[in-house]
């Protein structure tokens, strides 16, 4: 069974999706006060139809609301998700 960790890297401002070990995507991000915006996200062809990508967008969301930050969802795949979740990050969700 595979290991999946999705972790936040500051300095690069993504959080970074691996799978054992290895890179197989990302979510990029910008940060204001209080504010995190979601600019890109991708999973690597090669991962894709896995369901990576969704457990990549809810767990940058959770961290999200986790640290008291309004969401703002310029990327389609983050807009998309949150689309497909209504209820459940509205209150920490400004749209764009």
């Amino acid at each position: 069974m595979s290991v999946i960790t999705i972790d936040r890297n500051e300095e690069a401002n993504r959080y970074e999706l691996k799978l054992d070990g290895e890179l197989a995507g990302f979510a990029e991000y910008r940060t204001a006060p209080g504010r995190v915006t979601f600019h890109h996200t991708l999973v690597f062809p090669e991962h894709e139809g896995k369901g990576l990508g969704s457990r990549l967008a809810k767990r940058v969301l959770d961290d999200a609301v986790e640290r008291g930050e309004t969401i703002v969802p310029r990327c389609p795949f983050i807009a998309a998700y949150l689309r497909r979740h209504p209820g459940v990050y509205d209150d920490s969700v400004a749209w764009p």
